[in-house]
């Protein structure tokens, strides 16, 4: 009888637990939803959370307020989510370089990406495009290296931040073709591709939508594609790896939503099965398409794995490379 009792009292346990989790997702959101961004308004991380906030806020029957929290290559806005209480309320888009690069690049941090941070859902993953100023006396890479290789002390790149993917393709670029360029951060797209729009800067890399209006001015004009194939969206532009000195190349800029760590399972899963059905909906792809974004749904944990495999590569990267940012 005893037993039987202990049995019961284990088994009893077992179902208030489940009952708990599956409560919290029940019950979630039973507020606004915080979206932090970090990077500043009209940057493609900006179109990114203000597409998925316009969807989600339908399905969540609550408001997605997007929150633009930009500075120090993002991790200010990364840092926020990593603080936030542990209930999903908060969310951050965050991307590269304060997730897998940071952590190789900086000696402190005021977070840490593993530890306070859970892969929630994977948004977007594209190439960044090579744009250059269109008085820059190039037009193709081959030229853009040769022009670099004579030009060692007056050319210099854009980036959308320290740390970014902006900025470390462009030294991957560096490294592969032996330029030296001096490197101007900024706090996002918008105001990096408007630096090179300007002539104030020569070069950037930034995801297509980043730089689409100065293109449309005709005051950019792109020269490649990171992507060791040709991008769909960008058809016409030739890959970097198609130049022989850069042959292998190839670099990828991704996004993602994060939670701070502690947030229940259910919770999570609830978040990314809703992400991802938005993702898959047809008119949120073609708006993505448009700007020259490709959605990539997947689940926290494929998420988590492909992070992981991206911090080992390009932190080997930034080793051999010697790349501090303090």
């Amino acid at each position: 009888m005893m037993k039987f009792h202990l049995i019961t009292r284990a088994t009893i346990g077992v179902f208030i637990a489940l009952c708990s989790y599956t409560a919290h997702a029940q019950n979630w959101p039973n507020k606004s939803v915080r979206m932090v961004v970090p990077a500043p308004a009209g940057s493609s991380l900006d179109i990114v959370a203000r597409l998925l906030s316009d969807k989600l806020k339908d399905t969540w029957g609550q408001a997605v307020v997007v929150d633009n929290k930009p500075g120090a290559g993002g991790l200010l806005g990364t840092d926020i989510a990593a603080k936030a209480v542990p209930d999903g309320h908060t969310l951050v888009l965050s991307f590269n370089g304060p997730i897998a690069f940071a952590k190789g690049l900086y000696k402190k941090m005021p977070y840490d990406p593993q530890r306070d941070l859970i892969p929630v859902a994977m948004t977007t993953s594209q190439p960044n495009v090579l744009a250059v100023n269109a008085a820059l006396p190039v037009n193709s890479v081959k030229e853009f290296v040769a022009y670099a290789k004579t030009h060692p002390t007056t050319l210099n790149f854009a980036s959308i931040g320290n740390g970014s993917s902006s900025h470390l393709t462009m030294e991957l670029l560096k490294a592969k073709a032996g330029v030296t360029m001096q490197h101007v951060p900024f706090n996002g797209s918008p105001p990096a591709a408007l630096s090179v729009a300007n002539g104030e800067t020569h070069a950037l890399f930034a995801v297509a939508s980043g730089v689409a209006p100065m293109v449309k001015t005709g005051k950019v004009k792109l020269l490649a594609v990171s992507s060791a194939q040709r991008f769909e969206q960008l058809p016409t532009l030739p890959t970097l790896a198609e130049t022989p000195a850069l042959k292998g190349f190839e670099a990828l800029a991704w996004n993602g939503l994060f939670t701070a760590r502690g947030t229940p399972p259910d919770v999570v899963a609830k978040i990314n099965r809703d992400v991802n059905a938005a993702l898959n909906s047809t008119d949120v792809k073609a708006r993505f398409y448009v700007q020259g974004m490709q959605v990539a749904p997947r689940t926290p944990e494929a998420f988590a794995a492909m992070i992981t495999k991206d911090s080992q590569t390009w932190g080997a990267l930034i080793e051999q490379l010697n790349i501090k940012l303090d």
